[in-house]
């Protein structure tokens, strides 16, 4: 996996900026635990740590490609590309030679055979620099579907790069760390603007985009985006090409040098993606597949329906453990867990934004913590929902018709990005967040491809998966990689393999529902694999707790912050606002709630100013 960072300027001698060029590798520690490798040249810094998992003793980076004794181009790279053993028979039958079994030395060799366009070749998630010594140019490239972060600066000679933010902050050129109205109306209107960092001056390389850098300038191209085509298979042989693709996804996903796991919710997606990798490892006499899940203690007995979720994980995780046989764990964590100072200041670190959602972020990152001391790759269920129209919100006919994002206007939104209601008013209205929101979605429509003479239910639909699979999945892909690599867990995302995204972004809307039930195309292509208890279970996503003790504690923490009058968030913050919602009563059962989102985002918002010096530009 690893954490990449970079440097390239054209008006100085960068052989000389080690210091400042380690200091940014530095930040990416937690990505990479086990080595760091800095790579100077006149013009370019390359930064690197790894996270050992294929071909622990030959992968080192930066890595640098010679032909006779000539260097071409060095890379520093993060990812996984699962077809890397084809790549590197045919790029060895046309000549070049290897030193590593490294899936890295196959992309940089990739690139030394066919240019920019290699990256059409990878199958993979992956962000990496590449630095072309002959042409002096960068290339900055990333995953088609943004599994990887990768994020830039550019400076009046040049760029800075990294894998976070945190590393690009890392560099006095980057300081300081100021937000304009523009980067609060992003952070608070979960739309997830392409290319939108946040940060003043800052970007995030798109995914399925190539920015490269030279003396002329920066340029910005894309390799690949979702496209519209006729779907001519019926339904049966859409069922198995799903299957199909998905053992194959599942098998390469499964390579690893080093103990790999799943995630396992008890939901379809993850059930799914444990019972695949169990069948493969079988098959492929590896034995049996590791497994891991979150619970709170006392959830299921004390489980209260809402909104999103009709029942807890639990059982349906003990289901299928019968029916699959993984080694599992249950990791169980009680509020104590969740409100620890040390853990929600790491959770911060890792987001290096207020964006996170509480108990759900800390949850997860506990949960990985607890994954990591038994295994370095975990495969996750990500995405499924987006790929397959899994969320509740699909199914809505007002919510779908709905002109905006669907997750804005669901029951439960309030609890997406809840900091808004608190702020002051005249903030707000400069802000005018509605009419940014709508402006976003309009550009986000525009986006969308259809077949000609679309129309109705289909066109829409194809519209709505379209803004899932090109914004909304972007919020839960960047949550998984920071708290995952914030402890040092590669994890991998099946369902997230363009291939498959391709084939069911173009299935009929009809066909993907034609059960009368949500993900009915997946449901039928693993029926074979899993009990039927999950098969008939509806979507519940990812827990939060139903403590009451937790949201006591977390109301206990803000009243105090709301004490205090010197507090880095208080131009921002209605401290009225901010009372009314404590005075509040709690959801039932502790149930979250708006409030909750509310109380979180304050509590965030200020650790954040704090913890980073933010500068505001307003």
């Amino acid at each position: 996996m690893c954490g990449i960072s970079g440097w390239v300027d054209f008006d100085r001698d960068l052989g000389q900026a080690g210091r400042t060029a380690l200091a940014m590798t530095a930040t990416m520690a937690c990505r990479g635990p086990d080595d760091e490798g800095l790579w100077l040249a006149p013009h370019v810094a390359l930064g690197h740590r790894r996270l050992a998992v294929i071909d622990i003793e030959g992968g080192r980076q930066p890595m640098v490609a010679e032909e006779d004794g000539r260097p071409l181009a060095a890379i520093t790279y993060s990812g996984e590309v699962y077809n890397f053993r084809e790549l590197r028979d045919e790029l060895a039958a046309r000549g070049h030679r290897f030193r590593t079994r490294s899936d890295t030395e196959v992309v940089l060799r990739a690139y030394l055979q066919w240019g920019d366009d290699f990256v059409t070749r990878l199958n993979g998630m992956f962000a990496f620099a590449i630095w072309d010594i002959r042409r002096e140019e960068l290339l900055l490239i990333r995953d088609r579907m943004g599994v990887k972060p990768l994020y830039y600066r550019p400076t009046p000679a040049g760029v800075l790069f990294g894998s976070e933010p945190k590393a690009i902050l890392a560099n006095p050129l980057a300081r300081p760390a100021a937000v304009d109205a523009d980067g609060l109306r992003e952070l608070l209107s979960l739309v997830k603007t392409p290319e939108h960092a946040i940060y003043r001056g800052m970007h995030e390389v798109r995914p399925g985009q190539i920015v490269t850098v030279s003396r002329r300038g920066l340029t910005r191209r894309r390799y690949w985006r979702l496209e519209a085509r006729e779907h001519t298979d019926d339904l049966d042989t859409t069922v198995r090409t799903v299957r199909g693709l998905l053992d194959d996804i599942v098998e390469r996903q499964l390579v690893s040098d080093v103990p790999l796991c799943t995630l396992l919710s008890g939901g379809l997606d993850s059930s799914a993606i444990t019972a695949l990798a169990a069948k493969a490892s079988k098959e492929h006499g590896a034995g049996g597949i590791r497994s891991f899940a979150v619970d709170f203690a006392g959830y299921s007995e004390n489980f209260r329906p809402d909104e999103m979720r009709d029942t807890p994980d639990a059982p349906y995780v003990h289901d299928v453990v019968r029916h699959v046989a993984p080694d599992h764990s249950d990791i169980t964590l009680d509020s104590a867990d969740l409100m620890d100072h040390s853990v929600r200041a790491a959770v911060l670190r890792a987001r290096d934004l207020p964006v996170g959602i509480g108990d759900m972020d800390a949850s997860l990152l506990l949960l990985f913590t607890a994954v990591r001391r038994h295994s370095t790759v975990a495969l996750s269920g990500e995405s499924a929902d987006e790929v397959f129209g899994g969320y509740r919100w699909f199914h809505d006919p007002e919510t779908v018709a709905a002109d905006t994002f669907p997750w804005l206007v669901t029951p439960g939104a309030g609890r997406f990005g809840g900091l808004a209601a608190l702020l002051d008013d005249s903030l707000l209205r400069k802000l005018d967040l509605p009419a940014y929101r709508a402006e976003s979605y309009r550009q986000a429509l525009a986006e969308s491809p259809r077949l000609p003479g679309e129309s109705g239910l289909e066109r829409r639909m194809r519209e709505i998966c379209h803004l899932h699979l090109t914004r909304f999945v972007q919020v839960l892909l960047d949550r998984k990689d920071r708290m995952s690599m914030a402890v040092g867990l590669e994890v991998r995302v099946p369902f997230c393999d363009h291939r498959l995204v391709e084939y069911v972004f173009n299935t009929p809307w009809s066909m993907k529902t034609f059960d009368g039930r949500e993900k009915s195309l997946l449901r039928a292509a693993t029926a074979d694999v899993l009990p039927r208890s999950v098969l008939e279970r509806r979507k519940s996503p990812y827990p939060s707790t139903q403590d009451p003790g937790y949201d006591a504690a977390l109301r206990e923490r803000a009243a105090r912050l709301l004490d205090r009058r010197d507090i880095p968030a208080a131009p921002l913050i209605d401290a009225g606002k901010a009372r009314d919602a404590l005075a509040r009563p709690a959801g039932p059962g502790g149930a979250p709630d708006g409030v909750r989102a509310q109380l979180e985002g304050l509590l965030q918002l200020n650790a954040w100013m704090a913890e980073y010096d933010v500068q505001l530009v307003l």
